[in-house]
Formats: structure tokens, sequence, C-alpha cells
């Protein structure tokens, strides 16, 4: 570490030597003065001497090693911050005493707690001074121990000092606490020394490092061992080293240190602190430069020396950036090598920055000017005082408007004006003024200065006190104010208690204090509020009684009867009136009818409770009906009242009621009032209804009905029916009337619906219809057809359209001139009215019946004239067979041609001129269309098809053009008509089979000749001769060309019968001969298939790849069954990958899937198991058109599936 601080040209530059012990001076002037020294322990290897100079209050902690002795100074003989006498509990059973030790001896404190109601180890600290904790300490010199015993549940802490030396002597404190429990013991030790004639000199304490790395680290100073002993001799205190006490402590310490050691600028001095913090590099020109900082007292004197490598170097120096010049105030002095810089009288402007040039390089230290301590001249004094007093506590320091803190029991005081402390400073004198003194102000308050404290205590009591006027006992009338009244000596707060419990201010209770006089007021009182009532001054162990009585005349409360106090009970129920009484004292009740007293027994008694009293009736009569007398009497009055009793019961039941009329869903039914409405007028009635065969009643209303007729709907027709009937007064509801006679809801059926004429013949009309919208629960028998003939009369007022929108038929017969046409009914919509006179016109109607009865009828809206009529055919062609009908081979031809024409239309077909044959191509006729039918249409069936139909002589006719289109054949010849350069020149002749469809164009492939592999070079090429064009030069190729219709390319091609070769320009080559490499192969996998899982309805795809040569030719099957024209399955091949794509596979497409490959040298093949999830039943997959023989094959399979897996 760097060197002590310097001091002013009369010391020298070694460390000070240990102070002597010093007793601390009245008033605690001295204690920021003690200097505190830390020496290290020595070892036979290691001989280094530390000092540093915190303040004595440990507010700054030195820098710790771990060679360091843990002590560092004298502390105060007692706390300054202690706890509040509140928090204190007693925890120590033995407490460490105080001590005496030689210089050099050994010595044990033991301090111990009991751990009987603690639930875990309290924690134990021990203390040096103010702050200083020692456990950071423990080492060499000081060791800390702490022991347990089980069976006496007893803490044991030891604190023991090895090879004490003199400034291990001072106050210590040992602190206990546990949660909120607390407990503080200090104690003193004394070290004296050895009995030798002379105080020993340790030598050790000589050898110091200059700095840290030096060349002179080590050597013998025995200018420090002098300086020791004429410091010890003149016994003049060492001072203490602000720059170190600031750089070793921690920043939370810096305000306070400033404070101690009258530091103004804190801010400036820490931004050079930390400066001064950097790493200092090592300097050429300065064999020895300035330490970090120096520090003077104001108006001392400084001293700064360098020592330089070269003393020819020429040296500048400089504070604040500014030259130095040598005056009074700077000396310079040279010494050898070393140069001298001297400040005289310094002052607060000295304090700054300072560095030293030589050459190039320079040397900077920092200067810190301290002013000197204020002192307390005059201290503070105990004093003793009364609550409500006002105290002042004073103090004098040396200095005018010095900085001065207050601490009440060690926290600081503020000069808040929000505070009830208040600090007043005239000149030297300092105050804390206290206006009105409380008991909790009672503590000890210190003042505390940068060279001094103070501390006094401050008792603060009650004064005695006298009840000037006591509180009388009071008799209140229920209702009026209840006021008390006390008067006591002094200004206090009191609280009230009544039968013990606290009183709180409420709306109701109303608290006054005024001065000495305490008022308790209830404006209001109850009879709650009667008691022993009591009145304690705040802080005084001393109450004021008295007691309150609280009288009220027998009163009944009947405010919760009805009018003229006229209580009704329902006969058979138990009557049971309360009737709240007040009064006090409480009062006697008599209940009396007539002259007959009632008694506290029987069927009719009285019960008594002390706020209300009863009148019990068990089971009500109607004779208990009329008027009771209450009385109440006490000391204070009487009180009476009339109550009367009335007995009222439900109504009888109504008898049975009778059911007038039946609907669909509905009846009428009818009743008469009960014979007894129960002393209580009738309300009305609920009705309820319930199946005959059924025993449980549904109540059909739920609001009173108030006449004596109900109408039920919601019934279910066909079903039979009872209903009753309950009488409901305001009592209650009678019992069930009888119940009625059963019935059955039906209905007719509603009109027939779509009525409309099918044909007429010369003697016949037939009528077509449609069933009832509405039938019924009692179904349908049949339908009656009836008709008139026209002129019997029938209205011709009303049109049609009108009579059909009014719902009413368009004439009016009576029913005896309507004609039944059928005599029993028919179940059928369609009905034959024969044996009318041709010419005729009729009118008719139709009825369906059930057991209900018939229907309303169904009207024909018009005449109709007996006469068949001739409708002219008409074909009535569709759009898309207008034009040619195309289909490809092997596709189903379905066409469907309505037409019409009336009566017997007869329809014929031919094709191309000649009759169809019947067994290629199926022709169905009926009345309305004709439909012609090829299940598996060929070419053959291509041509122009006449349709003809007939009616008498009138005849219709349309022409149908049908094709049926195949794939074309390949084209005649193909033939290379020259070769030059990289390009052939082709031709061919069209095909003589085109599919019966168009050539729309040429597919041109080539192969060369070595490896015959075809590569398609034109596609869609619509002219019979092309050129191919960048052909490689040196190959012979062969060409071959697909023809292609709207039904796609034709199977075979047809190939050039020489081939030819692209020959260079130049000298012919001659090319060796080589005997040509044999490339076949048989088929090979070189990918199999894979097991694979489907989803059912998602197309599902097989893949595997295969090799051989010749090509070879590529077959799957499913179950060892080739797959062949089956549209659900889709073959691709390239490039030696196949693949099968199954769509939207079901799971009868599961099982084992195989591909087979063959060419001329062999075959191969390889095989998977596909399962499609999602199965569907069997139902469903025959609804889907599967047939049997594969739906019954799948679910074999799924079967046989299951049990493998099982």
């Amino acid at each position: 570490m760097p060197e002590p601080t310097k001091k002013d040209e009369t010391e020298n530059e070694s460390a000070p030597p240990p102070p002597e012990k010093t007793a601390p001076q009245e008033g605690g002037n001295e204690k920021g003065k003690d200097v505190v020294i830390r020496e290290m322990t020595s070892s036979s290897d290691e001989d280094d001497t530390s000092v540093s100079t915190p303040p004595a209050d440990g507010m700054s902690k030195p820098a710790e090693r771990k060679d360091s002795v843990w002590s560092l100074g004298e502390g105060a003989p007692e706390e300054s911050e202690k706890r509040d006498d509140t928090q204190r509990s007693t925890l120590f059973i033995e407490k460490p005493q105080s001590g005496t030790v030689s210089v050099g001896g050994n010595i044990t404190f033991i301090a111990k707690v009991e751990a009987k109601d603690l639930l875990r180890k309290p924690n134990v600290k021990w203390f040096k001074g103010k702050w200083m904790d020692l456990a950071s300490k423990a080492g060499k010199h000081l060791q800390l121990k702490e022991s347990f015993e089980r069976h006496t549940k007893i803490h044991t802490f030891e604190m023991q000092i090895i090879k004490a030396k003199e400034n291990y002597a001072g106050n210590y404190r040992c602190e206990v606490s546990y949660k909120d429990k607390f407990d503080s013991c200090s104690f003193d030790l004394e070290v004296t020394e050895s009995s030798q004639a002379a105080p020993s000199i340790d030598i050790r304490s000589a050898f110091k490092r200059s700095g840290e790395g030096q060349d002179d680290a080590g050597e013998l100073d025995f200018s420090g061992l002098l300086k020791r002993r004429e410091i010890k001799q003149q016994e003049e205190e060492p001072e203490v080293d602000v720059w170190e006490l600031l750089k070793n402590a921690n920043p939370s310490e810096y305000e306070k240190i400033a404070f101690q050691y009258g530091i103004t600028d804190l801010r400036g001095m820490l931004k050079r602190l930390k400066r001064m913090r950097r790493e200092v590099k090592k300097s050429a020109a300065f064999a020895k430069g300035l330490d970090p900082a120096y520090q003077v007292d104001k108006g001392g004197k400084v001293r700064f020396m360098v020592e330089l490598a070269d003393p020819t170097v020429e040296l500048k120096w400089y504070k604040n950036g500014q030259e130095i010049r040598p005056s009074a105030k700077y000396i310079f002095e040279h010494k050898g090598n070393q140069r001298i810089l001297f400040i005289n009288n310094c002052t607060m402007t000295d304090d700054a920055r300072y560095y030293v040039t030589a050459g190039d390089e320079k040397c900077s230290t920092e200067l810190f000017v301290r002013d000197p301590p204020i002192l307390v001249t005059k201290g503070l004094e105990d004093t003793s005082t009364y609550v409500g007093e006002r105290v002042e506590l004073s103090c004098e320091v040396s200095e005018d408007d010095a900085n001065v803190k207050w601490f009440r029991n060690g926290v600081e005081l503020s000069n808040d004006p929000k505070s009830r402390y208040r600090i007043k400073v005239e000149g030297k004198k300092h105050t804390l003024v206290i206006e009105e003194a409380a008991k909790n102000d009672t503590a000890t308050y210190s003042v505390m200065t940068t060279g001094g404290q103070s501390e006094a205590k401050l008792s603060v009591d009650l004064r005695p006190l006298k009840i000037s006027l006591a509180l009388e006992d009071q008799t209140v009338r229920l209702g009026q104010e209840i006021h008390l009244k006390c008067e006591i000596s002094e200004n206090v707060e009191g609280k009230w208690y009544k039968n013990g419990q606290l009183i709180e201010a409420s709306d109701r209770v109303k608290l006054y204090h005024k001065g000495r006089i305490h008022r308790f007021i209830i404006p209001v009182s109850a009879v709650d509020d009667e008691g022993e009532y009591m009145f304690v001054p705040d802080a005084y162990n001393i109450n004021i009684p008295c007691k309150v009585h609280i009288v009220d005349p027998p009163k009944l409360h009947l405010d919760g009867l009805g009018e003229n106090n006229t209580v009704t009970v329902v006969a058979g129920n138990k009557l049971r009136l309360e009737i709240p009484i007040t009064g006090e004292p409480p009062p006697k009740v008599f209940w009396s009818r007539g002259d007959k007293m009632v008694t506290d027994s029987g069927r009719i008694r009285a019960e008594t409770y002390p706020d209300s009293s009863c009148l019990v009736i068990d089971a009500a009569e109607r004779e208990d009906s009329g008027a009771f007398r209450i009385t109440l009497k006490n000391e204070a009055g009487e009180d009476t009242a009339l109550i009367n009793i009335k007995v009222v019961d439900v109504p009888d039941p109504p008898q049975a009621p009778n059911v007038t009329e039946v609907g669909e869903d509905w009846c009428i039914m009818t009743w008469e009032p009960p014979a007894n409405d129960g002393g209580s007028p009738i309300l009305g009635y609920f009705i309820e209804r319930k199946k005959k065969q059924s025993s449980r009643w549904m109540r059909l209303n739920f609001e009173l009905c108030k006449e004596t007729t109900f109408e039920p709907k919601k019934m279910i027709e066909g079903v039979a029916y009872e209903v009753r009937v309950f009488a409901v007064n305001a009592i209650g509801m009678s019992k069930p009337s009888m119940p009625s006679k059963s019935f059955v809801p039906l209905a007719v059926t509603s009109p027939p619906t779509l009525l409309a004429v099918d044909t007429v013949t010369d003697t016949t009309v037939t009528m077509k219809w449609r069933p009832p919208d509405q039938i019924g629960a009692a179904g349908l028998d049949g339908y009656v057809v009836e008709y008139c003939f026209e002129g019997n009369g029938f209205s011709q007022g009303i049109s049609t359209d009108l009579s059909e929108e009014l719902g009413e038929p368009p004439f009016n017969l009576e029913a005896d001139e309507w004609i039944v046409a059928n005599p029993e009914l028919t179940d059928k919509t369609k009905f034959t009215i024969s044996g009318l006179p041709t010419g005729s016109k009729i009118l008719v109607r139709v009825k369906a019946v059930n057991a209900a009865g018939e229907s309303e009828p169904k009207y024909y809206p018009q005449p109709i004239l007996v006469k068949e009529v001739i409708e002219p055919p008409k074909i009535r062609l569709p759009r898309h067979l207008k034009q040619t009908y195309t289909r490809r081979v092997g596709e189903t031809v379905n066409l469907v041609i309505p037409f019409q024409g009336k009566p017997r239309a007869k329809v014929s077909w031919q094709k191309n001129g000649s009759p169809i044959d019947k067994n290629e191509i199926n022709i169905r006729n009926t009345e309305n269309d004709t439909i012609i039918f090829i299940r598996k249409a060929e070419r053959g069936h291509s041509g122009e098809y006449d349709m003809k139909v007939e009616v008498e002589n009138l005849v219709d006719k349309a022409t149908i053009d049908i094709q049926i289109v195949d794939r074309p054949g390949p084209p005649e010849v193909v033939t290379i008509e020259d070769v030059w350069g990289e390009n052939v020149n082709l031709s061919w002749k069209p095909p003589k089979d085109d599919g019966n469809a168009a050539i729309t164009g040429y597919t041109i492939q080539k192969a060369d000749k070595k490896s015959m592999e075809w590569f398609t070079v034109i596609e869609h090429y619509h002219r019979t001769s092309a050129t191919i064009n960048e052909l490689v030069i040196g190959n012979e190729y062969y060409f071959r060309i697909f023809a292609e219709n709207m039904c796609g390319l034709s199977e075979d091609a047809t190939m050039t019968k020489e081939s030819a070769l692209i020959a260079k320009d130049g000298k012919v080559y001659k090319y060796p001969v080589y005997d040509d490499f044999d490339f076949s192969e048989r088929p090979l996998f070189t990918q199999p298939l894979v097991n694979t899982f489907a989803v059912a309805g998602y197309n599902a795809t097989l893949n595997c790849s295969v090799r051989g040569n010749p090509k070879p030719k590529i077959t799957w099957m499913k179950n060892k069954v080739l797959i062949m024209n089956d549209p659900r399955y889709r073959m691709f091949s390239n490039q030696g990958v196949c693949t099968l794509e199954i769509r939207k596979p079901s799971p009868y497409d599961g099982g084992t899937y195989s591909c087979r490959a063959v060419n001329e040298l062999g075959e191969a093949e390889v095989e998977c198991k596909l399962e499609v999830r999602g199965g569907l039943s069997f139902f469903r997959l025959l609804m889907d058109g599967v047939p049997p023989h594969i739906i019954d094959s799948y679910m074999r399979e799924v079967q046989a599936d299951k049990t493998e897996g099982k």
C-alpha cells in the first residue's frame, strides 16, 4: 500500500508509532481525534507493517488483509445508537464481564443464551467501540467460538483474545437478536504493560515499505524509531488521514466521514479520489515520485518531495495547471537528487491538484486542506419536565454557525418544518426545542460536531391528577338524553367504558373534550344503554365511575296486525301469535276471552317471554273465532288491546265437469261452483287432465280461470282423456273434483290436394289427386269421388281464380245433386268416372274419409267436357342432341327424348334408314318419352338415328347423329427422303383407320441405333412431312410416327425400315470393328414396394423402380389377380420408375399388391400390403354400388386381418 499520509516539515516520512491509551475528555470532544494503528502479525518470513487511520466511531472500514490484527482502535465506552427499551428483552442468562490482561497474554469472554423458547440459533455479534464488527477480524489474535448443550438447551458464545497488545484495550459490546427480540451487553478490556522496566519497542514496526515494488522496500528506517520515541515522549496524538479513510471506506460512509472531518467539498474530493485510484505507470525520469495525496490542516505547512533519476533535468511545479513561482508562500529546496516544495500557511484555496514535470514526464498528487474540528465547549445537561411543557436542550460550540447534528437515541433528527422538533441556532449556541413534551419524548439526546459530541437525558413525567367534578348516577326515561360530565385538573385525553367495554364515538354516541371537561352524550337512550359507565384519563391509572338506569312504561306493539287487529288462521293449522312488548321493569302479561282467562296450558294457551307474549291455538277450529284481550302491567303503568281471531278454510271440491264438444286436439268443458267456499270468496279454478290409462295428472292453467268453462288444447288425437277441477280461495286450493267421463279427440283430414284431369274419352273422365296434407290420428280410410252435370244451377258470379283464392267452390249445388261415382271407398289417388254421355260437361269433387267423417271437398275449378281431345305429336329434342353426339368405344349411351301427343302416341326408330336391331340397341317407350340405351358402344353403332311419333294421322320426326370414336391406327409408310448435315427429312401417309374421328396431329420419335431408346422429337405435328434437326454427327437413327385424334395417340407407330446415318463432312473415317457390347439384362427391381397405409377417400400411390434390357413389360396385380381396364387404377412408368395410383380407395381396395416386370431374359416381381383405414360397413358399400361378391371378399379379408392381429 502507499506510504502513510505526509505531515508538515517537522515530521519524517515514516509511520507514526502506536499511541498511548488516553481517556476521552468530558463531553466527548476528543473522540473524533483518536488514532487507530493496525499492526501486521509477524511471522518468520514476513516483516511488513500496515498503518491506517480510521475514526474511532468505526464509520470507515480499513482495507482488510489475511495477516492483519482484528483490532482497529479505541471505541466509545457506550453505544450511542442503542435500541429503544420497548424493544429490549432479556436473552442473556450469563453476560460477558470486564477483564484485565497483560501485554502478550490471553483472555476469554463468555456469553450464554437460553434456547428453550427459541426455534433456531440466535444471531450473536461482537463489536469493538461503536460499529466495529469483529467477525471479519477473526484470525491469529482473535478467535470466536460457539457451542450448544442439548441437555440444558444453552447456547455458549466465546470471544478469545490471543497475545493481547496495548491498542486492544477499550470498550466492547456483545449483541444477541432473535426475530423481534434483542439484548446487548457492554464490557471493558484493560491491557497492562509487562513487568519489564522499560517499554519494549517493536523493531519490526520500523520496517516499512516505502512503495510497493520499489528498490528500498524492507530497509530499516531508524528515523522511524526515533520519531516514535519522540512522539511518545511528547504524548501528541497523530492526526487521522482522511484520504486513507475515504480510500478504504465503503461509498455509503463517505458523507459521514466528510462531516466527521470537516470536508465541505465532498463531491470534488470524490472526483479527485477517483482520479487517484488510477494505476501509476513507472517513470524513467523520477526515481521516486509524489505520493498519491497529502493532507494538512488549515494554516499548516506541507512538504512535497520528488527524487530525480537525472539531477540535470529541468523541473517545474504546477498547481491546477498554472506554474508555481518561488515566493514567501512557495519555497523550493534542492538536496542532491531530491527536489522539495514547501507550501506555508495553507488555506482552503491550496486544496488543489499539483504536479511536477521533468522533461516530457509528469508526476501528480492531490492536496487536501482540512478545516480545524468544531469542539463542543458547553455540553448538554440532563433535564426533567412534565407532559405538555416546553423543553429546550442547549449546547455551545467553538465556531459560529457551525454544522451540528442532533440525535435521539442514536437516530438523527431533521429540521423539517413538519417535525415536532425544532432546532434553533444563535451564534455558537445551538438549541433543540420541543414545544409540548410528550411521554414518549423521554430519551437520550446527543449533539455531534466534527470535533466532539455531548449527550443528555430528557425525562418527561405526568403531573398529579385531581378530580374536580366526578360523574353522577342517573335514572333516565327510555328515549330521553343521557348526559355524563366530569372535570379533571389536567387537559388530557381519555376513554369512556361501559361495563368494562371501550366506547367509540359514533352517530349515536357523542364524546366531547374541551380543556379539562369531558362529556358523554346519547341523545336518545335505549334499554341497552343501562349499565356502569367509567371515564379513564390517558396515561393515568385512575377511573371515574357512575351508573345509568333506564325506565320505560309497558307498551304493546301491534304494528304487524291487520285492520282492526284481525288475525286470520286456517282451520286445522296451529296459530302462534307473537305480540312484541316493551317496558322497564318487564311488565306482567294477562290474556282473556270474554270473562275467561287464558292459562299457560291447554289447546289455547298463553306464553310469555322477556320481550314478547304469544297466544297459541293448536289445530284451530272455526269455533275459535272471536276477540281476545291482552293486558300489560308494571310499576310504571298499564296497556291493553283487543285482538280478533278469524278461522277460515279451503273450499269444497266442485262437481265433476262435463265435456260438451271435442275437436282434433281440443275440447270444451263446463262445471258448477262448489257448494261451500270455506268462508273466503272463490278466486278461480285450476284444471288438470290425464290420459285415461295413466295416473299422472297435468296442470293446464297456471293462472286462475275465473269462469266455469275452459278449453283444453294440445291434446293427442285419438287418445282417451279425463279432466278434473280444483277450486281456489284466499286460504288455498280445494280437493280435486271427480274426473269427467273419458273422451277421445278426433278430426277429419284436410281436403285432398292437386286435383287434376288425367285423361278424357268419349264416355269416361279420369281424375287424379294427391293425399291430404293433414291426415290425423284417425287415419285415412279412402276417398269419395262425386260429380254433377253442367246446367244444374252452379254459380257463375265468381271467377275461377277468385274462388280458389277465397277457398270456396266456384258453384253452389245442393247435396242431393252430386252423384257419387264410387259407391265404395277407393284407396287409390286416381279414379275413372265411366258411363258419361259424349259431349256433356261435368263438375268433379273429391273428399277424404276417416273415422271422424268426411273432409271438406276438393273441387276441380272448371267444367270438364266429355269428349276425347287429340294433342298433336311434338318431339322435344334436348339441345345437346341437336349436334353430333360423340362417345368413345366402350362407353355407355343412354339418351332420353321426351315428347307429347294424345291419344296413344306411337314411337318408331330407324338407323341409317333401316330398322334398329333390338339385340344390340335397347329401345324403351313410355307415354311421355322414349329411351335409347347402348351398354358398351362400338364403332358400328355410329350413324343417324331417325325418331318418328304418330298420333292418328299426325306425325313428328327428329334425327340424332351418334358418333362412336376410337384411337386411330398408325401412319401407313414412313420414308427417309433425305439426309444432310445434322438434318433428316421424313415423309409419311395418313393412317387408313382414323378411329372415326379427324386426325389432329402426329408425334415423331427418334432412337439411336445403339441403344434403341426412343425420344420424342415433335408432338402434335399436323403435316405429313417433317425435317428433324440437331442430330448428333456420327450417330445412326431410326424414326417412328404415331397418329393422334381426339381419343389420343395410336396404339402402334410406324417405323422407318432403314436408318439415317449422320456422317461427317470431308475424309471418310473407317471405323474400327468392335464386337457389339451386350446390354441385355433380365429385369431387376432396384427399389422394392413398401407396405403402405391409405386413408379412405384420398388417392394413394405405390412406387418401385426396375431396370432391364430390353425394356421390360410392367404389369400390376392385386391379390395375384391382374389389374386391367379398371378406371379406379392408373399405371405409370417413367425412366424405370413404376407407379400405381389408386383413385379414392375404399376399405375393400386393401390387400396385397404386386408389380411384375418381364422381358425376354426373365422376370422379376415385388409385392407389398396396402391397408385402407376408415372402413365402411357392408350396407354402406352396397349402397355405393359395389358388387356383392367384391364386398364379400373384402369382408373376409378384413376378418382375416383382425384374426392375424390378435
